[in-house]
């Protein structure tokens, strides 16, 4: 259900025959979520729509590129995004923020790291800032492998290759996807070659591979190793129109640990994205009183269902707990 877009008729159906919370109006039961095909952001978004579906929202989860969830957040065409890392994105969404065209409803994930890493045995025998890439470019074939086209961390790397910063001008960027570019990663590891690539975390691959990030980088990834902080995003006005969930998305954050956690259940596991944010929230209940059991910005008191029942109490109905 959660993939499929409802027909008009069906939605307006669907809106008078579920009771809205008070104050809430009828739209608001329909949730239109944007992810991009990152392990973290869709475990994270598809475990969100979950929940809400349990509250009795409809929602939907559509995957794109970076640029286009901007881009569909200032059109209205989605409603919420879990996926804006600052500093690292800041210039994809300036201009947009200045016009007040998004949202930013707050932080998910503090403490994320976001830079090209390498793998362990090249950082042992050296190589451990940027500006010892390049006199070792035989050894990494002079290659940088990132992710999807468009990605932000992909354009960065770009930039610093178009700018010969650091003797990378003659470096060239391997696009593929998360999946693709970890497929060479264990590739290379277990011939013991040397990889520089796009890493990051919170991610199963800093437990999965033996691998380090590149110092100096900080003119193009920010200070800290790409030190981040993970945002949820929404269209302008969606989270006070829709307190409920806009108190939920306040709330819902983690730990590093925690969506690495969550990550490894995909990853290491095989679990759908949703299944492993269940098996999060089974291995730590914890959780579910952080997102559910507080207001916030909007005031809400406890989240509710569409029935107006605690969402607490439904959610651990939900999973069994």
């Amino acid at each position: 259900m959660r993939k499929i877009l409802l027909a008009a008729g069906t939605t307006a159906a669907l809106a008078m025959a579920a009771p809205a919370l008070s104050g809430e109006p009828d739209e608001c039961g329909e949730i239109q979520f944007g992810q991009v095909n990152w392990t973290g952001v869709s475990a994270k978004t598809e475990t969100a729509a979950w929940l809400l579906e349990q509250l009795g929202y409809e929602t939907d989860v559509v995957t794109a590129s970076v640029p286009i969830m901007f881009e569909s957040l200032a059109s209205e065409e989605i409603d919420a995004f879990l996926g804006l890392w600052l500093p690292t994105q800041r210039g994809m969404i300036e201009e947009r923020m200045r016009a007040g065209a998004i949202d930013i409803v707050g932080p998910n994930l503090r403490g994320a790291k976001y830079t090209v890493a390498v793998s362990q045995d090249a950082y042992d025998a050296g190589v451990t800032s940027f500006s010892e890439l390049a006199e070792h470019y035989d050894e990494f074939d002079g290659k940088i492998y990132g992710i999807e086209a468009g990605n932000d961390g992909n354009e960065i790397i770009l930039s610093m290759i178009d700018n010969d910063a650091y003797g990378l001008g003659d470096w060239e960027l391997v696009e593929s996807s998360e999946a693709g570019m970890l497929s060479e990663v264990e590739r290379h590891t277990n011939r013991g070659d040397w990889i520089a690539f796009l890493g990051w975390a919170p991610h199963p691959m800093n437990i999965n591979y033996d691998m380090d990030y590149l110092h100096g980088g900080e003119d193009y990834w920010g200070p800290d190793q790409g030190g981040a902080t993970v945002y949820t995003m929404a269209r302008t006005g969606y989270a006070w129109q829709c307190q409920n969930v806009g108190q939920f998305l306040e709330n819902y954050t983690f730990t590093v640990e925690e969506q690495s956690i969550m990550a490894g259940h995909v990853l290491n596991d095989g679990m759908d994205y949703d299944e492993a944010g269940r098996a999060l929230a089974r291995e730590h209940p914890e959780l579910l009183e952080r997102w559910f059991d507080q207001g916030g910005t909007f005031q809400t008191g406890a989240i509710q269902s569409r029935d107006g029942d605690a969402a607490l109490d439904v959610i651990r109905d939900a999973l069994d707990l």
